[in-house]
Protein backbone atom coordinates (compact mmCIF):
# COMPACT_ATOMS: atom_id res chain seq x y z
CA UNK A 1 0.00 0.00 0.00
CA UNK A 2 1.50 3.81 -1.16
CA UNK A 3 1.41 6.35 0.73
CA UNK A 4 -0.92 7.70 -1.33
CA UNK A 5 -3.11 5.31 -0.45
CA UNK A 6 -2.66 4.23 2.77
CA UNK A 7 -3.54 7.71 4.16
CA UNK A 8 -6.51 7.39 3.61
CA UNK A 9 -7.38 4.12 5.14
CA UNK A 10 -9.75 4.91 8.50
CA UNK A 11 -11.03 2.36 11.12
CA UNK A 12 -14.69 1.47 11.73
CA UNK A 13 -14.34 2.56 15.19
CA UNK A 14 -15.63 -0.31 16.71
CA UNK A 15 -11.66 -1.83 18.12
CA UNK A 16 -11.62 -5.82 17.20
CA UNK A 17 -15.40 -5.94 16.75
CA UNK A 18 -17.95 -8.15 18.15
CA UNK A 19 -16.46 -11.83 19.92
CA UNK A 20 -16.75 -14.23 17.49
CA UNK A 21 -16.11 -11.51 14.47
CA UNK A 22 -12.89 -10.46 16.19
CA UNK A 23 -12.42 -14.47 16.86
CA UNK A 24 -12.51 -14.68 12.65
CA UNK A 25 -10.38 -12.13 12.54
CA UNK A 26 -7.65 -13.48 15.11
CA UNK A 27 -8.17 -16.58 13.12
CA UNK A 28 -7.43 -15.22 9.70
CA UNK A 29 -4.52 -13.18 11.07
CA UNK A 30 -2.80 -16.53 12.40
CA UNK A 31 -2.81 -17.87 8.88
CA UNK A 32 -1.45 -15.07 7.36
CA UNK A 33 1.38 -14.80 9.84
CA UNK A 34 2.21 -18.68 8.39
CA UNK A 35 2.17 -16.62 4.79
CA UNK A 36 4.27 -13.58 6.27
CA UNK A 37 6.64 -16.37 7.81
CA UNK A 38 7.28 -17.90 4.38
CA UNK A 39 7.70 -14.31 2.69
CA UNK A 40 10.52 -13.74 5.32
CA UNK A 41 12.53 -17.01 4.65
CA UNK A 42 12.09 -16.26 1.24
CA UNK A 43 14.12 -13.05 1.09
CA UNK A 44 16.37 -14.44 3.96
CA UNK A 45 17.34 -17.13 0.90
CA UNK A 46 17.50 -14.69 -1.48
CA UNK A 47 20.28 -12.29 0.55
CA UNK A 48 22.11 -15.70 1.22
CA UNK A 49 22.47 -16.03 -2.51
CA UNK A 50 23.33 -11.86 -2.69
CA UNK A 51 26.92 -12.44 -2.37
CA UNK A 52 27.08 -14.73 -5.61
CA UNK A 53 25.17 -12.27 -7.48
CA UNK A 54 22.21 -14.99 -8.00
CA UNK A 55 19.93 -13.02 -5.90
CA UNK A 56 20.92 -9.69 -6.80
CA UNK A 57 18.25 -9.96 -9.93
CA UNK A 58 15.43 -11.84 -7.69
CA UNK A 59 15.53 -9.15 -4.41
CA UNK A 60 13.58 -6.72 -5.96
CA UNK A 61 10.67 -8.78 -6.66
CA UNK A 62 11.28 -10.48 -3.19
CA UNK A 63 11.42 -7.13 -1.15
CA UNK A 64 7.94 -5.96 -3.24
CA UNK A 65 5.85 -9.16 -2.09
CA UNK A 66 6.99 -8.44 1.49
CA UNK A 67 6.23 -4.11 1.23
CA UNK A 68 2.77 -6.02 -0.32
CA UNK A 69 2.42 -8.22 2.62
CA UNK A 70 3.20 -4.86 4.89
CA UNK A 71 1.47 -2.60 3.90
CA UNK A 72 -1.71 -5.36 3.61
CA UNK A 73 -1.35 -5.37 7.92
CA UNK A 74 -1.30 -1.67 7.92
CA UNK A 75 -4.52 -1.50 6.31
CA UNK A 76 -5.66 -4.59 8.65
CA UNK A 77 -4.47 -2.87 11.42
CA UNK A 78 -6.34 0.43 11.00
CA UNK A 79 -9.90 -0.89 9.76
CA UNK A 80 -9.97 -3.98 11.72
CA UNK A 81 -8.75 -1.78 15.36
CA UNK A 82 -8.77 1.48 14.49
CA UNK A 83 -4.59 1.70 14.86
CA UNK A 84 -2.96 4.01 12.61
CA UNK A 85 0.39 2.24 11.81
CA UNK A 86 2.83 4.11 10.03
CA UNK A 87 2.98 4.71 5.77
CA UNK A 88 5.39 2.69 3.51
CA UNK A 89 9.02 4.35 3.27
CA UNK A 90 10.93 4.85 0.42
CA UNK A 91 12.31 3.47 -1.68
CA UNK A 92 9.29 2.22 -2.58
CA UNK A 93 9.87 -1.21 -4.00
CA UNK A 94 7.01 -0.64 -6.44
CA UNK A 95 7.99 2.52 -7.23
CA UNK A 96 9.28 1.80 -11.02
CA UNK A 97 12.28 4.71 -10.89
CA UNK A 98 13.48 3.64 -7.37
CA UNK A 99 13.58 -0.09 -8.06
CA UNK A 100 15.57 1.03 -11.32
CA UNK A 101 18.31 1.75 -8.82
CA UNK A 102 18.66 -2.17 -8.07
CA UNK A 103 19.62 -4.11 -5.02
CA UNK A 104 22.04 -2.08 -3.36
CA UNK A 105 19.36 0.52 -2.64
CA UNK A 106 17.53 -1.97 -1.46
CA UNK A 107 19.92 -3.28 0.63
CA UNK A 108 20.38 0.35 2.54
CA UNK A 109 16.97 0.86 3.10
CA UNK A 110 15.92 1.16 6.69
CA UNK A 111 12.17 0.39 5.43
CA UNK A 112 13.47 -3.07 3.85
CA UNK A 113 14.83 -4.08 6.84
CA UNK A 114 12.68 -3.49 9.49
CA UNK A 115 9.77 -5.28 7.04
CA UNK A 116 12.09 -8.26 7.48
CA UNK A 117 12.15 -8.20 10.69
CA UNK A 118 8.64 -8.00 11.21
CA UNK A 119 8.31 -10.95 8.85
CA UNK A 120 10.73 -12.59 10.86
CA UNK A 121 8.87 -11.79 14.45
CA UNK A 122 5.25 -11.95 13.00
CA UNK A 123 4.97 -15.57 13.82
CA UNK A 124 6.09 -15.62 17.35
CA UNK A 125 4.75 -12.16 18.65
CA UNK A 126 1.42 -11.63 16.47
CA UNK A 127 1.11 -15.51 15.95
CA UNK A 128 0.90 -15.88 19.89
CA UNK A 129 -1.05 -12.60 20.58
CA UNK A 130 -4.10 -13.81 18.01
CA UNK A 131 -4.02 -17.59 18.94
CA UNK A 132 -4.31 -17.29 22.43
CA UNK A 133 -7.74 -16.53 22.55
CA UNK A 134 -8.34 -19.01 19.79
CA UNK A 135 -6.89 -21.78 21.94
CA UNK A 136 -9.20 -21.24 24.83
CA UNK A 137 -12.44 -21.14 22.08
CA UNK A 138 -11.55 -23.99 20.75
CA UNK A 139 -10.74 -25.42 24.19
CA UNK A 140 -14.50 -24.67 25.11
CA UNK A 141 -15.54 -25.72 22.50
CA UNK A 142 -13.92 -29.24 22.96
CA UNK A 143 -15.66 -29.20 26.49
CA UNK A 144 -18.87 -28.44 25.75
CA UNK A 145 -19.41 -29.94 22.68
CA UNK A 146 -17.43 -32.99 22.36
CA UNK A 147 -16.41 -34.22 26.20
CA UNK A 148 -20.66 -35.51 26.59
CA UNK A 149 -20.30 -37.59 23.78
CA UNK A 150 -16.91 -39.64 24.10
CA UNK A 151 -16.30 -39.77 28.12
CA UNK A 152 -18.19 -43.18 27.78
CA UNK A 153 -16.17 -44.52 25.27
CA UNK A 154 -12.50 -43.02 27.06
CA UNK A 155 -11.29 -45.08 29.62
CA UNK A 156 -9.56 -43.42 33.04
CA UNK A 157 -7.42 -41.39 31.64
CA UNK A 158 -10.05 -39.04 30.02
CA UNK A 159 -9.10 -35.44 31.63
CA UNK A 160 -10.87 -32.00 30.71
CA UNK A 161 -8.31 -29.38 32.14
CA UNK A 162 -8.05 -30.20 36.05
CA UNK A 163 -11.53 -32.19 35.60
CA UNK A 164 -11.42 -36.28 35.81
CA UNK A 165 -14.14 -36.67 33.42
CA UNK A 166 -15.33 -40.49 34.26
CA UNK A 167 -19.03 -40.00 35.30
CA UNK A 168 -22.32 -37.86 34.67
CA UNK A 169 -21.77 -35.08 37.20
CA UNK A 170 -18.02 -34.96 35.78
CA UNK A 171 -18.92 -34.39 31.96
CA UNK A 172 -21.36 -31.61 33.46
CA UNK A 173 -18.60 -29.98 35.16
CA UNK A 174 -16.12 -30.31 31.94
CA UNK A 175 -18.97 -28.77 29.73
CA UNK A 176 -19.32 -25.80 32.28
CA UNK A 177 -15.74 -25.44 32.18
CA UNK A 178 -15.85 -25.83 28.60
CA UNK A 179 -18.34 -22.56 28.44
CA UNK A 180 -16.40 -20.78 30.88
CA UNK A 181 -13.11 -21.39 27.97
CA UNK A 182 -15.44 -20.33 25.09
CA UNK A 183 -16.62 -17.20 27.09
CA UNK A 184 -12.97 -16.21 28.08
CA UNK A 185 -11.69 -16.90 24.21
CA UNK A 186 -14.78 -14.72 22.70
CA UNK A 187 -14.17 -12.19 25.95
CA UNK A 188 -10.15 -12.04 24.81
CA UNK A 189 -10.23 -12.25 20.94
CA UNK A 190 -11.12 -8.30 20.31
CA UNK A 191 -8.38 -7.36 23.24
CA UNK A 192 -6.03 -10.10 21.55
CA UNK A 193 -6.57 -8.05 18.51
CA UNK A 194 -6.12 -4.81 19.51
CA UNK A 195 -2.65 -6.11 20.92
CA UNK A 196 -1.63 -7.50 17.50
CA UNK A 197 -2.10 -3.81 16.02
CA UNK A 198 -0.83 -2.31 18.25
CA UNK A 199 2.37 -4.87 17.55
CA UNK A 200 2.23 -4.43 14.01
CA UNK A 201 2.52 -0.94 14.88
CA UNK A 202 5.39 -0.70 16.82
CA UNK A 203 7.10 -3.03 14.43
CA UNK A 204 6.35 -1.48 10.76
CA UNK A 205 6.38 2.41 12.13
CA UNK A 206 9.51 4.04 11.81
CA UNK A 207 11.06 5.88 14.26
CA UNK A 208 10.44 9.26 14.89
CA UNK A 209 14.00 10.75 13.82
CA UNK A 210 13.40 8.60 10.46
CA UNK A 211 10.07 10.39 10.05
CA UNK A 212 11.27 13.49 10.35
CA UNK A 213 14.39 13.48 8.09
CA UNK A 214 11.39 12.31 5.51
CA UNK A 215 9.48 15.11 6.36
CA UNK A 216 12.01 17.55 5.67
CA UNK A 217 13.32 15.35 2.40
CA UNK A 218 9.49 15.57 1.49
CA UNK A 219 8.99 19.31 1.98
CA UNK A 220 12.21 20.12 0.33
CA UNK A 221 10.71 18.40 -2.63
CA UNK A 222 7.67 20.17 -2.26
CA UNK A 223 8.88 23.24 -1.81
CA UNK A 224 11.01 23.00 -5.27
CA UNK A 225 7.91 21.94 -7.26
CA UNK A 226 5.34 24.73 -5.69
CA UNK A 227 8.94 27.32 -7.10
CA UNK A 228 8.51 25.49 -10.57
CA UNK A 229 5.29 25.75 -10.91
CA UNK A 230 5.15 29.02 -9.44
CA UNK A 231 7.58 30.05 -12.07
CA UNK A 232 5.77 28.35 -14.71
CA UNK A 233 2.71 29.87 -13.87
CA UNK A 234 4.18 33.46 -14.02
CA UNK A 235 5.90 32.30 -17.69
CA UNK A 236 2.26 31.18 -18.76
CA UNK A 237 0.66 34.66 -17.62
CA UNK A 238 3.44 36.53 -19.36
CA UNK A 239 2.91 34.64 -22.94
CA UNK A 240 -1.07 34.87 -22.45
CA UNK A 241 -0.51 38.66 -22.16
CA UNK A 242 2.22 38.94 -24.45
CA UNK A 243 -0.39 36.56 -27.43
CA UNK A 244 -3.64 37.67 -26.30
CA UNK A 245 -4.11 40.96 -24.86
CA UNK A 246 -1.16 43.00 -25.59
CA UNK A 247 -1.18 42.44 -28.90
CA UNK A 248 -4.66 43.49 -29.41
CA UNK A 249 -4.07 46.82 -27.24
CA UNK A 250 -0.77 47.57 -29.86
CA UNK A 251 -3.69 46.31 -32.91
CA UNK A 252 -5.85 48.47 -31.14
CA UNK A 253 -3.69 51.71 -30.86
CA UNK A 254 -2.58 51.61 -34.44
CA UNK A 255 -6.04 51.19 -35.71
CA UNK A 256 -6.70 54.38 -33.92
CA UNK A 257 -3.69 56.43 -35.64
CA UNK A 258 -5.01 55.39 -38.93
CA UNK A 259 -8.77 56.55 -38.00
CA UNK A 260 -7.40 59.64 -36.76
CA UNK A 261 -5.40 60.02 -40.28
CA UNK A 262 -8.57 59.43 -42.10
CA UNK A 263 -11.15 61.52 -40.37
CA UNK A 264 -10.92 64.23 -41.87
CA UNK A 265 -10.44 63.20 -45.51
CA UNK A 266 -12.39 59.67 -45.48
CA UNK A 267 -14.51 60.13 -42.45
CA UNK A 268 -16.60 56.49 -44.36
CA UNK A 269 -13.15 54.60 -43.83
CA UNK A 270 -12.92 56.19 -40.27
CA UNK A 271 -15.48 55.30 -39.29
CA UNK A 272 -15.33 51.32 -40.29
CA UNK A 273 -11.42 51.72 -38.37
CA UNK A 274 -13.58 52.94 -35.52
CA UNK A 275 -15.96 49.40 -35.31
CA UNK A 276 -12.86 47.51 -36.13
CA UNK A 277 -11.26 49.51 -32.67
CA UNK A 278 -14.73 48.71 -30.63
CA UNK A 279 -14.58 44.90 -31.88
CA UNK A 280 -10.57 44.22 -30.75
CA UNK A 281 -11.16 46.38 -27.49
CA UNK A 282 -14.29 43.66 -26.80
CA UNK A 283 -12.29 40.88 -27.75
CA UNK A 284 -8.96 42.00 -25.50
CA UNK A 285 -11.33 42.58 -22.92
CA UNK A 286 -12.50 38.15 -23.30
CA UNK A 287 -8.79 37.97 -23.03
CA UNK A 288 -8.22 39.39 -19.61
CA UNK A 289 -11.32 37.87 -18.41
CA UNK A 290 -10.08 34.69 -19.31
CA UNK A 291 -6.89 35.30 -17.96
CA UNK A 292 -8.34 36.01 -14.91
CA UNK A 293 -10.66 33.51 -15.10
CA UNK A 294 -7.55 31.06 -15.50
CA UNK A 295 -5.66 32.88 -12.10
CA UNK A 296 -8.35 32.46 -9.84
CA UNK A 297 -11.82 32.70 -10.87
CA UNK A 298 -14.20 35.28 -9.26
CA UNK A 299 -17.00 32.81 -8.92
CA UNK A 300 -14.05 30.79 -6.79
CA UNK A 301 -13.35 33.98 -4.51
CA UNK A 302 -17.12 35.53 -4.21
CA UNK A 303 -18.75 32.17 -3.58
CA UNK A 304 -16.35 29.04 -2.46
CA UNK A 305 -15.77 26.33 -3.75
CA UNK A 306 -18.88 24.81 -3.75
CA UNK A 307 -20.41 27.54 -6.01
CA UNK A 308 -17.31 27.50 -8.29
CA UNK A 309 -17.24 23.82 -8.92
CA UNK A 310 -21.42 23.75 -9.78
CA UNK A 311 -20.22 26.61 -12.35
CA UNK A 312 -17.56 24.62 -13.83
CA UNK A 313 -20.06 21.83 -13.67
CA UNK A 314 -22.29 23.79 -16.14
CA UNK A 315 -19.29 24.58 -18.24
CA UNK A 316 -18.41 21.66 -19.20
CA UNK A 317 -20.13 19.32 -22.23
CA UNK A 318 -20.53 16.35 -19.71
CA UNK A 319 -23.17 15.61 -17.71
CA UNK A 320 -21.91 16.31 -14.27
CA UNK A 321 -23.74 15.52 -11.04
CA UNK A 322 -22.27 17.70 -8.20
CA UNK A 323 -22.86 16.81 -4.14
CA UNK A 324 -21.55 19.63 -1.74
CA UNK A 325 -21.09 18.91 2.12
CA UNK A 326 -19.04 21.77 2.84
CA UNK A 327 -19.77 23.59 6.04
CA UNK A 328 -17.86 26.84 5.18
CA UNK A 329 -15.41 28.30 3.01
CA UNK A 330 -12.26 26.82 3.66
CA UNK A 331 -9.18 28.57 3.42
CA UNK A 332 -8.18 30.51 -0.10
CA UNK A 333 -5.33 28.50 -1.33
CA UNK A 334 -7.00 25.14 -0.62
CA UNK A 335 -10.21 26.04 -2.16
CA UNK A 336 -7.97 26.82 -5.34
CA UNK A 337 -6.10 24.02 -5.25
CA UNK A 338 -8.97 22.07 -4.82
CA UNK A 339 -10.69 23.93 -7.79
CA UNK A 340 -7.68 23.56 -10.52
CA UNK A 341 -7.07 19.71 -9.41
CA UNK A 342 -10.80 19.25 -9.67
CA UNK A 343 -10.97 20.84 -13.12
CA UNK A 344 -7.94 18.74 -14.82
CA UNK A 345 -9.83 15.16 -13.42
CA UNK A 346 -12.82 17.03 -15.17
CA UNK A 347 -10.99 17.77 -17.91
CA UNK A 348 -8.96 14.13 -18.05
CA UNK A 349 -12.82 12.04 -18.07
CA UNK A 350 -14.21 14.12 -21.22
CA UNK A 351 -10.90 13.67 -23.10
CA UNK A 352 -8.68 10.92 -22.44
CA UNK A 353 -11.35 8.54 -20.58
CA UNK A 354 -14.00 8.97 -22.89
CA UNK A 355 -16.85 9.40 -20.15
CA UNK A 356 -20.26 11.00 -20.68
CA UNK A 357 -21.18 11.18 -17.01
CA UNK A 358 -19.16 12.56 -14.02
CA UNK A 359 -20.28 12.40 -10.53
CA UNK A 360 -18.50 14.93 -7.91
CA UNK A 361 -18.70 14.75 -4.23
CA UNK A 362 -17.42 17.57 -2.18
CA UNK A 363 -17.04 16.32 1.88
CA UNK A 364 -15.01 18.33 4.70
CA UNK A 365 -14.15 15.21 6.84
CA UNK A 366 -11.37 14.89 10.01
CA UNK A 367 -9.47 17.68 9.47
CA UNK A 368 -9.34 17.32 5.45
CA UNK A 369 -11.48 18.03 2.59
CA UNK A 370 -12.07 14.97 0.60
CA UNK A 371 -13.03 15.58 -2.86
CA UNK A 372 -14.57 11.92 -4.92
CA UNK A 373 -14.19 12.05 -8.60
CA UNK A 374 -16.32 9.15 -10.34
CA UNK A 375 -16.54 8.66 -14.28
CA UNK A 376 -18.50 6.39 -16.66
CA UNK A 377 -15.36 6.19 -19.05
CA UNK A 378 -13.05 3.07 -19.76
CA UNK A 379 -10.57 3.51 -17.15
CA UNK A 380 -6.97 2.39 -17.34
CA UNK A 381 -5.80 5.73 -15.91
CA UNK A 382 -2.38 6.09 -14.54
CA UNK A 383 -0.65 8.79 -12.40
CA UNK A 384 3.22 7.52 -14.40
CA UNK A 385 1.84 7.52 -18.15
CA UNK A 386 -0.36 10.80 -17.41
CA UNK A 387 1.53 14.61 -16.71
CA UNK A 388 -2.02 16.02 -15.52
CA UNK A 389 -2.53 13.41 -13.18
CA UNK A 390 1.45 13.77 -11.89
CA UNK A 391 0.52 17.82 -11.86
CA UNK A 392 -2.59 16.93 -9.82
CA UNK A 393 -0.32 15.27 -7.17
CA UNK A 394 2.64 18.18 -7.32
CA UNK A 395 -0.18 20.25 -6.61
CA UNK A 396 -1.69 19.04 -3.72
CA UNK A 397 1.60 17.49 -2.09
CA UNK A 398 2.04 21.69 -1.46
CA UNK A 399 -0.85 21.33 1.06
CA UNK A 400 0.62 17.85 2.05
CA UNK A 401 -2.46 16.35 -0.05
CA UNK A 402 -2.99 13.31 -1.38
CA UNK A 403 -4.48 11.48 -4.77
CA UNK A 404 -5.82 8.12 -4.81
CA UNK A 405 -6.62 6.58 -8.19
CA UNK A 406 -8.70 3.69 -9.11
CA UNK A 407 -9.51 2.89 -12.65
CA UNK A 408 -9.11 -0.29 -13.62
CA UNK A 409 -9.05 -1.36 -17.49
CA UNK A 410 -13.43 -0.93 -18.38
CA UNK A 411 -13.93 1.44 -15.93
CA UNK A 412 -15.15 3.15 -14.19
CA UNK A 413 -12.27 5.60 -12.77
CA UNK A 414 -12.63 6.75 -8.76
CA UNK A 415 -10.22 9.66 -7.98
CA UNK A 416 -10.05 10.85 -4.24
CA UNK A 417 -8.47 13.94 -3.73
CA UNK A 418 -7.24 14.97 0.11
CA UNK A 419 -5.97 17.93 1.32
CA UNK A 420 -5.76 18.07 5.04
CA UNK A 421 -7.18 21.49 6.31
CA UNK A 422 -8.95 22.43 9.94
CA UNK A 423 -9.82 26.01 9.76
CA UNK A 424 -13.10 27.59 7.98
CA UNK A 425 -14.42 31.13 7.03
CA UNK A 426 -17.67 32.70 7.49
CA UNK A 427 -20.37 31.11 4.86
CA UNK A 428 -20.71 32.87 2.28
CA UNK A 429 -21.84 30.15 -0.41
CA UNK A 430 -25.55 29.13 -1.25
CA UNK A 431 -26.36 26.35 0.49
CA UNK A 432 -25.10 22.72 0.27
CA UNK A 433 -27.26 20.14 -1.73
CA UNK A 434 -27.21 18.65 -5.09
CA UNK A 435 -26.49 20.24 -8.18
Amino acid sequence: MTERQVVMARGDGRPGGGGWIAAGRCQLLSLGGLVVAAAGLLVLCVLALVPVRVGLGVLPAAARRLRRLADRQRLLAVTWSGVAVGPSEPPAVGDPERSARGPATLLGSEGFWRDLRWALLEPWVGGTLVVLPLTLLYYGLFGLLVQPFIWRRIDDGNWYAFIHVHSTGAMLASAALGLAFLGAGLRLAPRALAWHARWTRRALTAPYTSQLERRITQLTDTRAEALDAQAAELRRIERDLHDGAQARLVSLGMTLDDATRLLDTDPAAARTLLLQVRATSERALQDLRELVHGIHPPVLADRGLGDAVRSLALDSFLDVHVTVGLPGRLPPPVESAGYFALGELLANAGKHAGAAEVWIDLRHTEGALRITVTDDGHGGADPARGSGLRGIERRLSSFDGTLALHSPQGGPTTATLEIPCASFLPKTSSSSGTG
